[in-house]
C-alpha cells in the first residue's frame, strides 16, 4: 500500500480523529497512488494513524476511510459503513420502520451525509424508490460502481440518479457529470409527503438532488408558527416554506425566487395540494431587488423566511459573504411588523454560527430594530454531525421577534 508520512506535530487533527488532512501537513508520499487509491498514513515517527482516499488535485490530499489499523478498506468495508448509516436513519427517521420497498412511502430523507456517516464525499438522498447520489471526492469515485451495486443491494431501490454536478468536484480534479446509474428514470419527477404536503421532486434538474431535505424540521415549525399571519418566503424555490406556511393557517403568502422554472414547480405543487390560489403570489426577480422595492412601497409582513443559497463555501469567502448576509437580513428587519418573525438561515459552510449570529444582530443594529432570538434552527436529524466533524453542522437558523 502506498504511504503518506505527516510533518512533525501535525497529526494531532488525526488523533481528534478529524477526516482530513491538508496537502500542507504531508511530509512526504511513498509510493505513486493514483486518484481515490487507499493510502496508509503514519505519523513522523512511523506510526499508523489512518487509512484514506488520496486526491492529488486538492488541497484536502487525503481523506480518512478509518483509523482502525486492523480494518481494510474493500467491499465489506463499504458495505458495513453503508448499512450503518441506514441502520441509524431507522432510529432517527423512520424509528422501527424498513428502510425496503416494502415501505416506500416512509423513504424520503438522507441516507447518508458524507463525513458525518465515515464515508466523506458521498451523499444519497432517498425519494420513494428511487436514490440520488452525489460523488464528491476521489475516494467516492473510485469506488462508485461498488458502492451503488451496495446501495441497491440493501435498500432495495428501484434505480439510482447521479447528481456529481457541483464546482467542488472540480477541485478533486475530477469532470462534472449526471445521469443514471442504476436502473431507468421513470419518472422524471417524483412526488413525495412531508408534513401533511405533497411536493414534486425533480431529481435530474432540480437545486441539490432535488429537494431541500435538510430543512424538513424546519418547515414543520414554520408551519406551526404561521396561522393568521402574511408571509414573505425569499428564495422559495418549489414553495417549501410557502406552502408549509398556507397549510399552518397564514393568512396569505408571498414567494420569491429568481427562476421561472421554479416558481412554475412551485405552482404545481399548490395544485397538488388543493391551497388556494388567491391566498399565494409568486414573484419571479432578485430577492435583494424585490426586498428594495417592498422597503421603498412600505410593504410589510407578519413573517419573513430568508433560506439563502450558499454565499460562502469555504472561510476565505466569509468576508464578501457577511455583507450579503446582511444586506438581506436588514431590509428583512425593515420589512417586518412591529412584534413580526425572522427565520433566517446560513447553509454557508465558512460562516459558523457565531458569526452568522453576529452579522444579523449588526444587521438588526442598523435597522434600527429591538430584537430577541427566541429559537435556533439546524438541519433535520437524516443530517447528523459527527463530533469529530464539526463541519458537518453546515445550516444554520434563528428565529428572531422584533420588538
Amino acid at each position: 500500500m502506498h504511504t503518506i508520512i505527516l510533518k512533525s506535530g501535525r497529526e494531532k487533527a488525526l488523533l481528534r480523529r478529524h477526516p482530513w488532512i491538508f496537502s500542507g501537513a504531508i511530509a512526504k508520499v511513498e509510493g505513486d497512488p493514483g486518484i481515490g487509491e487507499t493510502v496508509a498514513v503514519l505519523d513522523s515517527s512511523g506510526e499508523f494513524l489512518a487509512r484514506g482516499a488520496f486526491s492529488p488535485e486538492s488541497q484536502i490530499r487525503v481523506r480518512v476511510w478509518t483509523f482502525d489499523p486492523d480494518e481494510s478498506v474493500d467491499d465489506d468495508f463499504f458495505r458495513l459503513r453503508l448499512k450503518s448509516a441506514l441502520d441509524k436513519r431507522k432510529l432517527s427517521v423512520f424509528r422501527d420502520q424498513s428502510l425496503s420497498t416494502d415501505n416506500r412511502q416512509l423513504i424520503t430523507c438522507r441516507l447518508i451525509h458524507a463525513e458525518s456517516d465515515g464515508l466523506p464525499g458521498l451523499v444519497v438522498d432517498s425519494y420513494v424508490n428511487t436514490l440520488v447520489m452525489q460523488v464528491l471526492s476521489a475516494g467516492v469515485e473510485h469506488w462508485r460502481e461498488i458502492i451503488a451495486d451496495l446501495l441497491l443491494e440493501l435498500t432495495g431501490a428501484d434505480r439510482i440518479f447521479e447528481r456529481s454536478d457541483v464546482d467542488v468536484r472540480k477541485l478533486e480534479g475530477l469532470p462534472l457529470r449526471i445521469g443514471t446509474v442504476r436502473g431507468e428514470l421513470e419518472p422524471e419527477r417524483i412526488q413525495i409527503e412531508e408534513n401533511g404536503l405533497k411536493f414534486w421532486v425533480d431529481v435530474s434538474k432540480g437545486h441539490k438532488t432535488g429537494f431541500y431535505l435538510d430543512q424538513r424540521n424546519n418547515r414543520a415549525r414554520v408551519q406551526e408558527m404561521a396561522a393568521g399571519r402574511d408571509i414573505l418566503d425569499c428564495f422559495s424555490y418549489s414553495g417549501g416554506f410557502a406552502l408549509s406556511a398556507l397549510l399552518g393557517g397564514a393568512a396569505s403568502a408571498t414567494a420569491v425566487d429568481s427562476s421561472s422554472d421554479a416558481l412554475a414547480l412551485a405552482e404545481e405543487n399548490r395544485i397538488l395540494n388543493d391551497l388556494p390560489a388567491e391566498k399565494i403570489e409568486w414573484l419571479e426577480g432578485d430577492v435583494f431587488q424585490v426586498l428594495r422595492k417592498f422597503r421603498d412601497s412600505r410593504r410589510d409582513f407578519d413573517m419573513i423566511i430568508l433560506d439563502p443559497p450558499k454565499f460562502a463555501p469555504t472561510s476565505s469567502q466569509a468576508q464578501k459573504a457577511a455583507r450579503g448576509y446582511k444586506d438581506i437580513n436588514l431590509l428583512a428587519f425593515k420589512l417586518l411588523r412591529p412584534g413580526g418573525i425572522l427565520v433566517t438561515f446560513s447553509c454557508s459552510g465558512g460562516i459558523s454560527a457565531e458569526l452568522f449570529q453576529k452579522i444579523v444582530a449588526g444587521a438588526a443594529l442598523d435597522a434600527g430594530v429591538d430584537a430577541q432570538i427566541i429559537e435556533h434552527l439546524e438541519q433535520s436529524p437524516d443530517h447528523p454531525v459527527a463530533l469529530n466533524f464539526p463541519e458537518g453542522a453546515y445550516l444554520k437558523g434563528l428565529v428572531i421577534r422584533v420588538g
